[in-house]
């Protein structure tokens, strides 16, 4: 799998991810507040394999 995959299977993944936390925790939310949700899910998923591979290479 290419990278540009990776990145769309994760883009979609947390976009559902962050609709159904957000429905189910505060129903009345705005969409650009569910959009700004997705997009902090997926940006801490790169930062989280980020320093996944930096502890695994030793550096």
């Amino acid at each position: 799998m290419t990278n540009f995959y990776i990145f769309i299977f994760r883009a979609i993944l947390k976009t559902v991810f962050a609709v159904i936390l957000s429905r189910f925790f505060h129903p009345d939310l705005n969409l650009a507040y569910v959009a700004g949700l997705g997009i902090l899910l997926v940006g801490l998923a790169y930062i989280f394999e980020y320093l996944r591979n930096k502890k695994s290479n030793g550096t």
